[in-house]
């Protein structure tokens, strides 16, 4: 296996390697792929047809190069695959050939994925949108067909799993296939010439970045009691956000992004992190998130980022990242993820008079640009592999989380060899049989309790 991620020097390589790649990705498409055999359609598979699925289904279609096709699609659920199927026909009625899903490739159930890949062609891509509990059980399959995969984030939210598609990725390079995870921002041309200002010394040394994403509620994140006649594990993978052992909770699925852009920034993960974290007036939700989230997290060169997270009605919304250095500040997302209206001040007070620079508007989509690089690496046989950038961007991630919810100070390498691992037998998960967490006679699950549950994040 190649350098491990727990290594410094490669944590900081990664992120200057991968910056620069996706910077110099560009748009000619030559009629040839890896085998050198003439293209004209690369077909697409839908494996998880929730909205960002839908979303990037759409994105993928919309490709400049005009090749892409959707061919199949699959969901665990029947009426998530109804509306996402209905909605993209919509969207490509201009284009009906785009959208090409007759109902003897529209597949539901947990075996779905297999049947929805086995309608591709090796060299074709697999688009893996379902909660990442099942991220790597998808990759695998798809690495054995001999597929390109795009992979929402994120992709891991314990140890185990971060090892599993470490070695996962490198079987992918090995065949030469290409794999995206869907982490937009590093696409967006404007934050790539920010990482090269900032990298130029710019602003100075980094000293300290800050983080917000802060706004009401997500339906999925706050879940009420099971209804009666729902299964378990259905319930729990449809409520996904709300389960640990789905998608990393909250924290995992909604925060990734602004901790990921801020460290790229600063060209490094940081190596430690300490939290706080709790729930606070709601009485009749069952999920097993936190209302709001502060963490501290430490560079191996003492600086910091301070990340605050907050789902919460009738408050302060913001979801915003700067980055303050020796010799001035920055920008990095003014707003949500798009626009980002990246710019750099000379000083910290960031007023319209210490702008230094800024890029022009209006500027491109990243969920488009993540596309267009990702079908160009394809069709031009270029290195593409985002999965150990991604798995690093998650562990993370969950180092954070894991802090708030033990009331611990955790490292990442504590984050990467932590031993428990919240759904061991995801692949062998069936509708009827047992959750990987399972409520109390009450019908509540486990909560973290920071202090009392030091090891865990729940009993």
């Amino acid at each position: 296996m190649s350098e491990r991620p727990d290594s410094t020097e490669n944590r900081r390589n990664f992120i200057k390697t991968a910056g620069a790649a996706s910077a110099l990705a560009a748009f000619a498409v030559p009629t040839v792929h890896a085998e050198e055999k003439e293209i004209n359609t690369i077909q697409v598979a839908l494996v998880g047809c929730g909205g960002r699925g839908s979303g990037a289904a759409a994105d993928c279609l919309r490709v400049p190069d005009g090749r892409t096709k959707l061919v199949a699609m699959a969901d665990v659920f029947q009426h998530r695959l109804d509306g996402s199927y209905q909605s993209l026909d919509r969207s490509f009625q201009s284009n009906k050939d785009k959208v090409d899903v007759p109902k003897e490739r529209q597949f539901v159930g947990f075996e779905a994925y297999k049947n929805a890949m086995d309608a591709l062609n090796p060299g074709d891509v697999v688009i893996l949108a379902t909660p990442l509990a099942f991220r790597w059980v998808h990759y695998t399959y798809a690495i054995e067909k001999g597929l390109n995969v795009f992979m929402e984030k994120p992709v891991i939210a314990d140890g185990p799993s971060a090892k599993r598609m470490l070695a996962l990725a490198e079987k992918a390079d090995e065949k030469n296939l290409k794999s995206a995870v869907g982490l937009m921002v590093r696409h967006c041309r404007g934050r790539q010439e920010l990482h090269k200002r900032i990298q130029d010394g710019e602003i100075g040394d980094i000293v300290t970045m800050r983080a917000y994403r802060m706004h009401g509620p997500v339906a999925s994140a706050f879940s009420t009691p099971k209804p009666e006649d729902k299964p378990e594990v259905m319930f729990q993978i449809e409520r996904f956000h709300s389960f640990l052992w789905a998608s990393g909770g909250c924290f995992s699925d909604f925060y990734i992004h602004q901790i990921d852009e801020t460290s790229w920034m600063k060209n490094a993960w940081p190596v430690k992190a300490q939290a706080l974290g709790g729930r606070h007036y709601r009485e009749n939700f069952i999920d097993q998130n936190f209302d709001a989230y502060a963490v501290e997290y430490t560079y191996d060169d003492g600086s910091k980022l301070f990340f605050d997270g907050r789902t919460m009605m009738g408050c302060r919304n913001d979801m915003s990242s700067v980055v303050h250095g020796s010799k001035g500040s920055a920008i990095v997302s003014t707003s949500g993820h798009t626009p980002g209206k990246v710019r750099t001040f000379q000083g910290q007070r960031q007023n319209r008079r210490e702008v230094t620079w800024a890029w022009p508007q209006p500027e491109e989509n990243p969920y488009q640009l993540e596309w267009n690089d990702f079908i160009d690496a394809i069709v031009n046989n270029k290195p593409y592999n985002e999965v150990p950038r991604g798995v690093e961007a998650s562990l993370v991630t969950s180092m954070g989380r894991m802090a708030a919810h033990t009331g611990q100070e955790i490292t990442y390498e504590q984050m990467l060899n932590c031993e428990h691992e919240f759904a061991p037998n995801v692949d062998k998960l069936t509708e009827n049989g047992p959750a990987p967490i399972m409520p109390d006679a009450n019908g509540r699950y486990s909560v973290p309790m920071p202090g009392k549950n030091k090891e865990r994040e729940y009993a």
